[in-house]
């Protein structure tokens, strides 16, 4: 089979690589660069080059953002190509059109790489789904934020330290919006929960990151027995379905309590199967591009994704509720008790009715800190 990259850096390299060197089967026709870097035969800044090549069966996109992105993957799969994309921002925002186009088209839309890195998540989900429904999953899916937490709490780091850190070694980017305030974790749960729950899930969903959070916030909730991890979550029953992303003080004996640097852990609850635990590195050009590869290898097989939107289940915030830690200066609510030092806790909030207090705790005290308490114990 012959195929074509859109994308050369870190990501397509290692699926050039690892093709090149794993699977004979299939061949890197064509990859799409800028013409600066355009320095093998192989290269073409144009994708008219790529979309209107009748050899080239499917097109692996792994350039980030969402234009040209979606414009792209939309073209090749109305030119009758499958698509596998890595692309965990275009894929939240447009799932529903490109499960669509991919039945329209009767070709195949492959997105194992958008979640998780190299971890078989989103293939994990869609086996348990043969047997049982998927009732919840959580986990840790930004490998970046979990580096600087995994510092912070092991070398008693600064987060401003441990940020620089995860740039210095490429963990996180110039600029780590996506990263610490949650916007990457988002987009995969939003992706998580589409596969898990068979529904078009909501792009307005509370999300809340770890810009704020501090060395003294790590002590204190060290000091009652817990760990805070950065999670996407999400839970679905009786025809309705909650999801958020927010910092969780888990049990410090808990298995995510203990994920070490940037390595990700991902887990669902199934009716059948029951607690399932995902670990492994959640970005990277050879584990990512290995899941990419993956797929590549069962579109080369006739193996094809299903996607359905269909069962139409209702977005209810209450079915994801906790108590909630806030580190501020700001006056709490009547119905706030002390946690810490500087600290108060407020119980039975759902994830919507956290954040919007958070943003009112914030216009006061900036530098204050969330995070929910876990039932764990």
């Amino acid at each position: 089979m012959k195929i074509a990259l859109l994308g050369h850096g870190t990501v397509g390299r290692g699926v050039d690589n690892i093709i090149a060197h794993h699977v004979p089967q299939v061949e890197v026709k064509r990859i799409l660069e800028l013409p600066k870097f355009c320095t093998e035969p192989r290269m073409t800044p144009n994708f008219d080059d790529i979309v209107n090549d009748p050899e080239i069966e499917l097109v692996v996109e792994c350039m980030g953002g969402l234009e040209p992105a979606h414009t792209f993957i939309c073209r090749a799969m109305d030119a009758g190509k499958s698509v596998v994309t890595s692309n965990k921002a275009v894929v939240a925002e447009f799932f529903a059109e490109f499960a669509q186009k991919s039945v329209s088209n009767n070709v195949g839309f492959f997105l194992e790489a958008s979640v998780g890195g190299g971890i078989p998540w989103i293939a994990s989900i869609a086996k348990v789904r043969r047997i049982d429904e998927v009732s919840s999953f959580s986990g840790i899916m930004n490998g970046t934020t979990n580096y600087i937490i995994d510092s912070m709490a092991k070398e008693d780091l600064d987060f401003d330290v441990a940020l620089g850190r995860a740039q210095e070694l490429g963990y996180a980017e110039r600029d780590p919006s996506a990263d610490i305030d949650g916007i990457d974790v988002r987009n995969k749960t939003i992706i998580s929960a589409s596969v898990a729950f068979d529904v078009a899930c909501t792009k307005d969903l509370p999300v809340t990151g770890i810009r704020t959070m501090t060395k003294q916030d790590m002590i204190m909730f060290n000091q009652n027995g817990r760990q805070v991890k950065l999670l996407g979550r999400g839970v679905q029953r009786d025809g309705r379905y909650a999801v958020a992303v927010e910092p969780v003080a888990l049990s410090a004996h808990s298995m995510e309590a203990a994920v070490p640097s940037n390595f990700n852990l991902v887990s669902l609850e199934g009716t059948t199967i029951g607690d399932l635990k995902f670990y492994g590195q959640g970005a990277g050009s050879l584990s990512t591009g290995n899941a990419i590869v993956q797929d590549v290898i069962d579109c080369a097989n006739g193996i094809r994704p299903q996607f359905d939107f269909s069962r139409g289940l209702k977005y209810d915030p209450t079915l994801l509720t906790s108590s909630y830690v806030f580190r501020t200066t700001a006056e709490g609510p009547s119905d706030a008790t002390l946690y810490g030092r500087g600290a108060w806790v407020v119980p039975h909030l759902t994830a919507v009715e956290a954040r919007a207090l958070f943003e009112d705790v914030l216009k006061q005290d900036p530098t204050a800190f969330m995070a929910a308490l876990s039932r764990e114990d």
